[in-house]
């Protein structure tokens, strides 16, 4: 299924009764750099109160790993906002990290959920988006005879070519949407064979 991700790192702030909520969106494919993220803005906010997160890898419809932190602020005020409305808005490979800077005037709960959501909710409405593609990384072998023929075929499928090998035929690596690898097979039929396929990414 198609989603929506972040193209550029995006930020917004909030103040809620002297408390200032600063919000970055940032893209991510995998859990190092969700945490290199949280660790860069610690380091660039030594003095905040809190550094609350909320982040989706992979599909937020059928999603392989999301997860929030609530960084001592009351369980499932902070993260667990911030995480439902990436969750809401279908958004993946995504972390927005919210920093807080406590005003002296305490929210409650329900303050505190609805200004970890807010803060959200701006950098989501901030971001620019697009539709992520999962892609396939296939290999043909084909013919010298052929080869024309592959390479016209994957023009029309927006492929990228990523290495060609001539031995005693021609073996060339391509990158292309997922959905469209089974289409491509089928239309380069018995010119070509579809070698193998690695893990989509």
């Amino acid at each position: 299924m198609t989603y929506y991700t972040l193209s550029d790192p995006c930020i917004a702030t909030l103040e809620i009764k002297k408390s200032q909520f600063l919000g970055f969106g940032f893209a991510i494919d995998n859990r190092e750099q969700l945490m290199f993220h949280v660790e860069q803005l610690r380091n660039q906010y030594p003095d905040a109160r809190h550094v609350c997160y909320g982040y989706i890898i992979g599909d937020p419809h059928n999603t392989t790993s999301a997860g929030f932190d609530d960084d001592g602020e009351p369980s499932g005020t902070a993260g667990k906002p911030i995480l439902n409305v990436l969750q809401h808005k279908g958004i993946g490979n995504c972390v927005v990290i919210v920093v807080r800077y406590f005003g002296g005037i305490k929210l409650g709960a329900g303050g505190l959920t609805r200004a970890y959501s807010s803060t959200a909710q701006a950098v989501v409405d901030n971001m620019n988006l697009h539709a992520f593609v999962p892609l396939s990384v296939i290999m043909i072998e084909t013919d010298f005879a052929n080869e024309s023929f592959v390479r016209h075929t994957l023009d029309g499928f927006n492929a990228t070519i990523l290495k060609v090998d001539y031995g005693k035929n021609v073996v060339l690596t391509v990158e292309l949407a997922q959905k469209s690898v089974q289409v491509l097979s089928e239309k380069i039929g018995f010119y070509g064979n579809v070698k193998a396929s690695e893990e989509p990414k």
